[in-house]
Formats: structure tokens, sequence, C-alpha cells
């Protein structure tokens, strides 16, 4: 069982310590993925397959788990995105009492050990459709990617909302319904919604929060495949300290190692304010990396990066793409 024992990261004011950016292989034997497949508890709930987090392997949670549809739609349910998937904030009961690491666990909003307690959660559900469906039938499906993904991060200590179950019901080998469940952190925001309203002095802490963070991430051979500023969730205990949390876990890769020019051209869909994209590349790859060559690949990837988002809203191809089911 991996617990989890809230965020590993934490970004302490003024310490005057960084983490160096290590472009290294990371050691790993022929069964580094098992720990992540066989994370947590497997679960059959009528049509649905998945699995559950040890922890939240009771009852009253697998009763609630086995109509995840109804948990999104409840008039209760806050809904936090409604487009292409649906993900709402709801809470779920939870039988009997909670693990001590669970119970203690500062991450998760509404977790208790009394013998009747809920746990504040994320739920995403997923919808395939198109060839995005049609390819479930040789690949996972993104719930079981969200659930691996995550668990890939609590193994290799990169901060993410703790995962708490994952299900999803095939027809004829297609996936037809899939939800992803995680524990909602209290008082969290995106970090876009920062970038776009701190003040610059409490940006530029933010800017190397986020440095260190990624810098972090990467050596331990996560790589997100949209890392944008809506997949960060950031929150502040007290001014100038941020703990930091990667979402959208269906997206993530695990690489045996992640070059240099990699790394760099997966910082490009962060919302950095124009003004600060040098110093935050700066904070990134510290000074004696960050070189006139490095800067110019950031730059290209981020103009190259910048024009196709451009390009694809006048032709609505993000539209066309959607409804075809191919992104």
């Amino acid at each position: 069982m991996i617990s989890h024992n809230g965020p590993i990261w934490h970004e302490e004011k003024d310490t005057g310590q960084s983490l160096r950016l290590q472009v290294v292989p990371l050691k790993r034997s022929m069964k580094e993925k098992s720990p992540c497949k066989a994370f947590g508890v497997p679960v059959r709930l009528g049509a649905f397959k998945g699995r559950v987090h040890p922890d939240y392997d009771t009852p009253d949670f697998l009763r609630a788990l086995s109509d995840c549809h109804a948990l999104v739609f409840d008039p209760a349910a806050r809904v936090l995105h409604e487009k292409r998937n649906r993900v709402a904030a709801v809470s779920i009961p939870v039988s009997g009492p909670l693990s001590a690491t669970a119970a203690a666990d500062p991450c998760i909003a509404g977790a208790s050990g009394a013998a009747s307690s809920a746990v504040d959660a994320v739920v995403k559900e997923f919808r395939a459709s198109g060839f995005r469906k049609i390819k479930t039938l040789v690949v996972s499906g993104k719930a079981a990617k969200a659930w691996r993904g995550a668990a890939a991060c609590l193994v290799r200590r990169v901060p993410t909302p703790l995962p708490l179950a994952y299900v999803e019901r095939r027809e004829r080998g297609l996936v037809a319904e899939s939800y992803f469940v995680a524990a909602r952190i209290d008082d969290a925001r995106e970090v876009r919604d920062l970038l776009r309203t701190i003040p610059p002095e409490d940006l530029t802490r933010l800017l190397a929060a986020l440095a260190r963070f990624l810098v972090f991430a990467h050596n331990q051979g996560i790589l997100h495949r949209d890392l944008s500023d809506g997949n960060l969730l950031v929150r502040s205990s007290r001014p100038g300290v941020y703990d930091l949390f990667l979402i959208d876990t269906n997206r993530i890769r695990v690489r045996r190692e992640v070059s240099l020019l990699g790394r760099v051209r997966n910082l490009v869909r962060l919302g950095v304010p124009p003004p600060y994209r040098d110093d935050f590349l700066r904070l990134y790859l510290g000074d004696r990396r960050c070189g006139r060559a490095l800067r110019l690949w950031y730059r290209l990837n981020k103009q190259w990066y910048t024009g196709f988002v451009a390009f694809k809203r006048a032709l609505r191809l993000k539209r066309l793409a959607e409804r075809l089911g191919i992104q």
C-alpha cells in the first residue's frame, strides 16, 4: 500500500535552497511499472470494474462509487468544469473509521476518523466518442490512465491529489463510461488564477516555487503532456509559501530520462506573463545552464505553440476535433 501524508513538495519562504537540474537516466528495474499498475484494490461493481484506494475500500464508499453518474449529476454537487468532460466536487460517505493515514492527511478536505465520515472529492467523468472511443478497444481508458498517472506521482513523491478510485464500464470491448475520483484539496486554486492576479513580488516567489517543483517532477521522470497552468493547483498556507499539485493525471507519462530539450519544450504551455518568461526559464535551468541556445529553443517553441493555438481558434479546429472525437 502506498500512503500519502500530505504534500511532499513544500515551498518554504526565503530558504535560499534550490533543487539541482539533473538530466540523468533513472535506475529502474524491469518491474518498475508494477507498483503503479497494481496500486489499489480491484473492485467490480455491477457492470463497472476498476480500483479503489485501500483506505477507502468501505461499503458506503463502494456503494456511492457504483453510481458515479448520480454523484456528478447530484443537485448538491458543485460543477467545476462542463465541456468535453464533466468535473464535479462532491461529498462521498465513508462508512467505518478511516485509517490513521487518511484521517490525518492535511490534503484531504472533509476527512475524519469518525465512525460515519465523508470525504470531499472531485469526480471526473470522461466522455469518449468517435476515434477516442474506438481506440479504447486496444488501449486503456482515460480514467485508468488517470489512476496510473496519479499512482506514478505518488511512487515518485510528486504531489498530486490523492487518487481514491476509478471505475469504467465497457460495451463490446469499448469504454462506454469511465470515472476518476480524487480527494479535493482544500483552498487550492489553479495556478493560472494567481499568475494573473497576484502582485509582482508574490509572482516572483510563485514562479520560483513552480520552477523548483517542475525540476523535481522532471528529475523523477514525470512528464505531463499537457503542462498548462490550468493543470497545476497551488495552495498558499501563508503569504509567500506555496504547495503545488499536478492534476489531469491521465496526460502523465513516465520516462526513464527527460532530456534537457524535452524539459524546456514541456514548459511552453505554461501561461507565464511575457515579462517574466526569461526569468522563469533561468529559475528552472539555473544561471549556468540558461544559455542563449536554450533561451532561443524556448522562445521558438513558445511562439510555435502560441501561433498554433491562435490558428486552431481562428478555424475552430478544436471544436471540429472534439466532434470527430480525435482530440
